[in-house]
């Protein structure tokens, strides 16, 4: 059972819930697109339905609110640390089911990874999720072949619908301050079906890192990281420290996560100038056999959400879902 209440009376809950929580969406940020005359959609703080993007897939996802690009965990001096303050506020986003499941590989490897990460685990539990339906799919999704199609593990369910809203849930802050609602049953929308398609070989094994489908990626990757910085289960990370310029004490600094990428060159550079995976086809063999392959071993499902935003972003048109389709015939090849 669910509750039909106008988008008017839902704004002002979402006022009031603004005062305790910071609210992410996709919205459209107008003009700030490739190029000066388009926009882009992207999370952003909002304060009403208006603002959200209900109908376009946003080229980001939504993990910058949960791993900050670039974060502070610690301030230091010559003589003590002191850990950074986390968000004063908790958060509430609105995703897509890719999405939701995407913050289950999130858990998976910030919390029960054989450790858990303070600094993830301060703002995960303060984090609410609300499920924005999929009334149809975008060009680019194949997240019904992987599984990632349907949800229902969100703390409310929001559909605009004109000047009326749908929710369904049990997130109690929301629900406790809804009036004059009418009682009605409300169904997330799921597509059972993308124009985008993905067949992952049963068969799938490492031999195929022996394949030659990867050498085509020496030379169309250009290495720019972006389709690991829109990915919404990518998590890898390198540490900075800052030291500050002018200050009383020497060694004044601090010490941040930035987000960094497996694709980008310098990566896997270590000590004496060793480095693993040098040419950009082993970078594309360890990204696609992780999120196809070794996660699965490790979890039970695979770590791609068949979101597409890598397709979408790629500025050499290289399609993660047709690299996906190719692993059949490379096993074929080793095999054959």
């Amino acid at each position: 059972m669910g509750y039909r209440t106008s988008t008017a009376h839902l704004d002002s809950i979402l006022r009031e819930l603004s005062k305790e929580y910071s609210i992410y969406a996709p919205k459209t940020f107008v003009g700030e697109g490739t190029y000066s005359d388009t926009d882009r959609v992207r999370y952003g703080t909002v304060e009403s339905l208006g603002e959200i993007n209900f109908e376009v897939k946003s080229e980001f996802s939504y993990k910058e609110i949960l791993t900050p690009i670039s974060e502070t965990l610690f301030y230091f001096t010559e003589d003590e640390v002191k850990v950074a303050d986390g968000p004063k506020k908790g958060a509430i986003v609105f995703v897509r089911s890719c999405d939701l499941h995407a913050v289950k590989r999130m858990d998976d490897i910030y919390l029960k990874n054989g450790f858990e990460d303070f600094y993830y685990k301060r703002i995960r539990e303060k984090t609410k999720f609300i499920l924005m339906g999929c009334s149809q799919s975008f060009n680019s999704c194949f997240c019904v072949d992987m599984g990632t199609n349907k949800s229902d593990h969100y703390d409310a369910y929001i559909k605009v619908d004109g000047d009326s809203a749908l929710i369904d849930g049990e997130f109690e802050a929301l629900i406790t301050r809804l009036e004059e609602v009418e009682e009605v049953t409300v169904k997330p929308d799921f597509v059972t079906e993308n124009k985008t398609r993905v067949n992952i070989p049963e068969n799938l094994s490492l031999d195929i890192m022996d394949s030659t489908m990867w050498n085509e990626y020496n030379e169309r990757c250009i290495a720019c990281g972006r389709c690991n910085f829109v990915c919404p289960t990518c998590t890898c990370f390198t540490m900075q420290d800052v030291f500050y310029e002018g200050s009383d004490r020497k060694q004044a600094g601090e010490r941040r996560r930035v987000w960094a990428s497996c694709q980008v060159n310098g990566y896997t550079d270590m000590a004496g100038g060793h480095s693993f995976r040098g040419d950009k086809g082993q970078r594309m063999r360890f990204k696609v056999l992780h999120k196809v392959y070794d996660y699965k071993k490790r979890f039970g499902y695979n770590m791609c959400v068949g979101c597409g935003r890598c397709d979408d972003i790629c500025p050499e048109y290289i399609s993660f879902s047709a690299c996906i389709n190719k692993l059949s015939d490379g096993m074929k090849e080793i095999e054959g």
